[in-house]
């Protein structure tokens, strides 16, 4: 069978969960990381005949069929040093097919990675600076078709532009020069553990003495950026130990946090089994700011090792890197790694109670005006999470997005609370931590889970009608916001003429105002509309996302004059005036609000302070 018939002949091959016969090896060259180029050389052992060789396309934790092969360049593959054809599969565009000849029992493929500049999600966003890269190697190699990746042993070895450090789960095998080689992993693994590397580089113990070490790396782009200050030292250890306490057990060998600090890379996080890929803004450590707005990214992704790595919803396990993965419980994936990475940042002090508070009430509010909640519910932001996840901006709050995020924090908020009160205070979510996540003591095997398995682990922690209270919630569509935990927790959201301090960060950070709540719209600095709430007064007056509003009440725009115009009409009968400009054209909009600015808050309620216990460090 030729090449050519191979691209559209039968189908690709089904996995097997059978040892891959020899080990691979890949040799990613990163002394061009600076100019964004990734050089790639794999070597494969073969049987003579037709092979597929499959570029990774679901990527764990990016929720979609997210691998950046549009990066892949310079494909060459070799046999006995000469050049073999190859055909991209006509309907699988991840798979590329090759007649191996008789007498060859090794390939070689080479290629480049070319990493991308600004734009694009996870790894398909900037990688690397003049200082610093970071290394997905679901980026970096090719795998033969017809195995599970489990089953598929590879030797992988990098080489660093001289003066370089690193970071890395894996484990080093031998060292020479600028280059290191890893001891053979699976391929699964591979994927599984990323590398960061720079010349600012600095590692930190986050548990002393522990017989299972967890580790803190960071690279940026200055030598003062990778500084923690020992208050931030402190609070970083004491996530380690109170997520220990949470959990009663880990699941790695070892762990090492990955943080990379640059304005010119992405700005996301990762999680993997004995690591996360956190990448954040330059003046993380430098900056107050900034370090309790992304104070919590850490943390969520460390609860991943257990919830997600560890713990993972059947639907998202596959066996390779190309079947579809289904996204129906990402409301316990995500939204109850998001509930606890909010616990966890306020046992920790990373947050004091009243930023909690602050947080809980942001989302709160974001959640009560999602407009989009009248037709859409929470489970179909989970089921549809492939599109979501790289969809477009503006009409956020109508659209809805990756909601299973901020709600499902309110969501198991809502089952803790409950918890707590059927039982008179004597158990929590925190049992069912334990409970689930808590078995088999240092073991890293993925432990499949599904709703009903969620549910009767709930049930063993406090008999109710689980089933039914979550899927309440879950298929909701209507004007309220179905969960009830911040009053359950002795808390009222309110809104006040002032931001609470989360939102104050995140406009000084974002450089704009979030005026949702009042005029219902959100406006960078430069004036661009940046979301518009669909059916409230900005809308109604015609405004949309990606507007620019030039001028308000006849004068220059800027964020302080446009929410001062919101206070000046509160005590007034005339709409507020802004000139407009669509692409070329302008015009003038006038939006009849007189409400004021509206802000949200945490106050107590009645009854005891739940949300008080939460948040209390476990002795």
């Amino acid at each position: 069978m030729s090449v050519a018939s191979a691209a559209v002949a039968a189908d690709l091959p089904a996995p097997v969960d059978q040892p891959y016969a020899g080990t691979l090896t890949v040799v990613v060259d990163l002394t061009d990381a600076p100019k964004k180029v990734f050089r790639v050389h794999e070597t494969i052992p073969v049987t003579p005949g037709p092979l597929t060789l499959y570029y990774p396309k679901w990527i764990p934790g990016e929720h979609a069929p997210s691998g950046p092969i549009q990066n892949v360049a310079g494909v060459v593959i070799k046999a006995n040093g000469k050049q073999l054809a190859w055909r991209r599969d006509l309907r699988e565009m991840y798979a590329l097919n090759v007649q191996v000849p008789e007498g060859v029992s090794q390939i070689e493929l080479s290629f480049q990675f070319l990493s991308p500049g600004d734009g694009g999600e996870f790894g398909a966003s900037a990688s690397s600076t003049p200082d610093l890269v970071d290394v997905e190697f679901n980026q970096t190699a090719f795998y033969p078709a017809g195995h599970y990746t489990r089953q598929i042993t590879i030797q992988p070895s990098v080489t660093l532009p001289a003066g370089w450090k690193f970071g890395t789960a894996m484990q080093i095998a031998s060292q020479s020069g600028n280059t290191t080689q890893f001891k053979p992993l699976t391929f699964n693994n591979l994927v599984d553990s990323p590398l960061i590397a720079g010349k600012y580089f600095n590692r930190v113990d986050l548990d002393p003495g522990a017989k299972v070490p967890v580790h803190l790396n960071v690279v940026g782009d200055g030598a003062d950026d990778v500084k923690l200050s020992d208050k931030q030292l402190a609070a970083q250890r004491a996530v380690v130990q109170q997520t220990a306490k949470l959990f009663g057990a880990h699941h790695y060998e070892h762990y090492d946090f990955l943080l990379t600090l640059s304005d010119h890379t992405g700005h996301f996080g990762l999680e993997h089994h004995q690591s996360s890929d956190d990448r954040l803004p330059a003046d993380f450590f430098t900056d107050d700011t900034m370090h309790t707005l992304a104070a919590s990214l850490m943390p969520h992704e460390y609860v991943h090792s257990w919830n997600g790595k560890f713990r993972r919803p059947a639907d998202l396990w596959t066996p390779t890197f190309m079947e579809p993965m289904q996204d129906d419980l990402l409301w316990v994936y995500e939204g109850l790694t998001d509930y606890w990475c909010g616990v966890l940042t306020a046992r920790s002090g990373l947050w004091t109670p009243a930023q909690y508070r602050d947080s809980m009430a942001s989302i709160a509010a974001q959640m009560s005006y999602r407009t989009g909640r009248s037709w859409r519910s929470l489970q179909d932001t989970a089921d549809a999470a492939p599109l979501t996840y790289f969809g477009g901006g503006g009409w956020a709050n109508w659209r809805r997005g990756t909601d299973f995020y901020p709600e499902g924090q309110l969501l198991w908020l809502d089952v803790d609370t409950q918890i707590r009160q059927l039982s008179g205070g004597k158990h929590s979510l925190d049992d069912f931590a334990r409970a689930f996540y808590g078995m088999e003591n240092g073991s890293y095997v993925t432990k499949t889970y599904t709703f009903d398995d969620v549910v009767a682990t709930l049930d063993q922690v406090q008999k109710y009608d689980w089933a039914k209270f979550l899927r309440e919630r879950l298929d909701y569509t209507g004007d309220n916001l179905p969960e009830h935990g911040i009053e359950n927790g002795g808390w009222q959201l309110v809104y006040t003429d002032k931001p609470n301090d989360i939102d104050k960060a995140a406009d000084k950070i974002h450089h704009g105002a979030n005026l949702a709540y009042s005029l219902g719209m959100s406006v960078s600095a430069k004036g661009e509309v940046r979301d518009v709430q669909w059916g409230g007064p900005a809308f109604e007056a015609g405004l949309v996302p990606d507007l620019t509003i030039v001028a308000v009440n006849g004068k220059d725009f800027s964020a302080d004059s446009l929410k001062d115009a919101v206070t000046a009409a509160k005590s007034g009968s005339a709409p507020i005036e802004l000139l407009v400009k669509n692409v070329n054209v302008y015009s003038t909009v006038k939006i009849d609000y007189h409400g004021g600015l509206k802000y949200p808050h945490l106050v107590r309620a009645k009854g005891k302070d739940v949300i008080g216990e939460i948040t209390t460090a476990r002795k």
